[in-house]
């Protein structure tokens, strides 16, 4: 129940090695496209939303053929439609395809759940997100490999200190593991990640990407609740096989694709306003 206190969970360090060597083979690659942008980066986005498209309707629409089609094409709309047609109009045609995919459950009798009617924007919004903040700038080169920091450091950190501190679960019923501990170590890595991978990056705003940092350090761990909400509803541990100790995409983004959605909005706000992305220019 609510406010239960767990001992710290020294019995789940068996998983830690699998994980690290996974993440040292993945890590690599994704960072080398995000380094090279333009057709790199975009065909990188596209293949993650893709896969992501196919565990969510594996999950939610029982290995729908037609809903996957529906949901890979809003994906692949968001990571390549952005540059050439402009949000507004992306937007327009991910709505589209947002309307069919619901109109298909209906026809299929599926009660519009918060999964069925959430599937097309999770895996298309994202995509746009990162084809926002990467742009065809060297800001936006920085602005995403200062998010994968944060986000990457904020996962780690919540992880130890859910693990050695323990203490009350922050939300028993959806995800048993996650405390409180981890929470705040999520906000603290996310801080100490955003300052210093600023101050690396030569970057001036140091106190206000700490901060960022932090609230998105929190931000990446609702966004890993929501994605175990979604396997709790549908009985499953992963979300599909990726790589061992690592489960499928969804498991590997739940957070990143949050973080994204939060910081994108925060830049686009920030060019309406005039600032751009000044917060990861030199």
């Amino acid at each position: 129940m609510a406010g239960t206190v767990d001992p710290p969970q020294t019995a789940n360090w068996r998983d830690l090695g699998i994980r690290a060597l996974s993440s040292a083979i993945l890590i690599p690659a994704v960072l080398l496209a995000v380094w090279l942008g333009d057709t790199w980066f975009h065909l990188l986005i596209a293949l993650l939303a893709v896969m992501m498209a196919h565990e969510w309707t594996n999950i939610v629409h029982d290995r729908s053929s037609a809903q996957f089609a529906l949901h890979a094409a809003a994906a692949l709309c968001g990571a390549f439609l952005l540059l050439s047609l402009g949000s507004a109009a992306t937007l327009a045609v991910i709505a589209v395809i947002w309307a069919l995919s619901l109109m298909l459950a209906m026809i299929k009798s599926r009660p519009l759940n918060i999964w069925v009617v959430s599937g097309v924007p999770y895996v298309a919004l994202p995509a746009m997100a990162f084809v926002t903040l990467r742009g065809e700038s060297q800001a936006g080169m920085l602005a995403i490999m200062w998010l994968f920091a944060v986000v990457w450091a904020a996962d780690i950190c919540a992880y130890f200190a859910g693990r050695l501190i323990g203490g009350p679960r922050l939300a028993p019923i959806i995800s048993p593991r996650k405390t409180w501990a981890g929470l705040v170590g999520a906000i603290a890595g996310g801080i100490a990640a955003g300052i210093a991978v600023a101050h690396g990056m030569g970057l001036a705003w140091l106190f206000s990407l700490g901060v960022l940092g932090g609230v998105l350090g929190g931000i990446e761990l609702l966004g890993d609740l929501f994605e175990s909400a979604l396997k709790r509803h549908s009985g499953m541990k992963d979300s599909g096989r990726l790589s061992p100790g690592h489960g499928g995409v969804l498991d590997r983004v739940d957070g990143l694709v949050a973080a994204s959605l939060v910081l994108a909005a925060i830049v686009t706000a920030a060019g309406y306003l005039g600032a751009g992305n000044e917060l990861f220019a030199w």
